[in-house]
């Protein structure tokens, strides 16, 4: 799946995801490591042409892992212990870009919209092939925890029980609702 498409059948998704990955500038991203164990780094997210992209510096342990293993889990930066923004991940799968005409396309935008300068051929870019969209919400006040996902289209919230547990999942339509 690509970016575009979440935006074009679901955008409200779109829109939180707009917000919550792209918007703030930096994302999470988890890569498996030589030895199997997860790695957590910072990146810089960007959407051109339709596709989630994601640059790292050359031969940085996170690009190396995802040459060797191309599973990824893009995961939005959470701001305090209550969450009130909500959650939004990523999974799928990265595919690296070689192209030296994307690679400059894509140091364009970055250089008018980020303000850095990335030099084509001095980095890894990776667009996300996506195979899991999941947004999750928090009320504070009630605890319920309410969840959107795709492509399976399952929206529910689970009603908070205590402090620290909710209850099954009850369908709801609110995000993923045609817009």
């Amino acid at each position: 799946m690509h970016w575009s498409e979440i935006e074009h059948a679901h955008p409200r998704m779109a829109r939180l995801g707009q917000r919550r990955l792209i918007d703030p500038g930096v994302v999470l991203v988890a890569t498996i490591r030589r030895d199997g164990t997860p790695r957590l780094s910072p990146v810089e997210p960007l959407v051109m042409d339709g596709d989630l992209w994601l640059s790292m510096m050359w031969q940085s342990t996170k690009a190396r892992d995802l040459l060797r293993d191309p599973r990824i889990l893009v995961h939005s930066v959470i701001t305090s212990p209550d969450g009130p923004e909500g959650e939004f991940k990523v999974r799928g799968r990265a595919r690296e870009e070689g192209d030296p005409g994307v690679q400059r396309r894509y140091a364009e935008v970055v250089a008018a919209s980020l303000g850095w300068n990335p030099q084509p051929g001095r980095f890894h870019l990776f667009a996300v092939d996506i195979t899991e969209v999941t947004y999750i919400s928090y009320d504070a006040a009630s605890g319920d925890q309410h969840v959107a996902m795709l492509p399976s289209g399952r929206e529910f919230i689970r009603r908070g029980t205590s402090a620290t547990s909710v209850g099954d999942p009850e369908p709801v339509a609110d995000i993923l609702k045609s817009s």
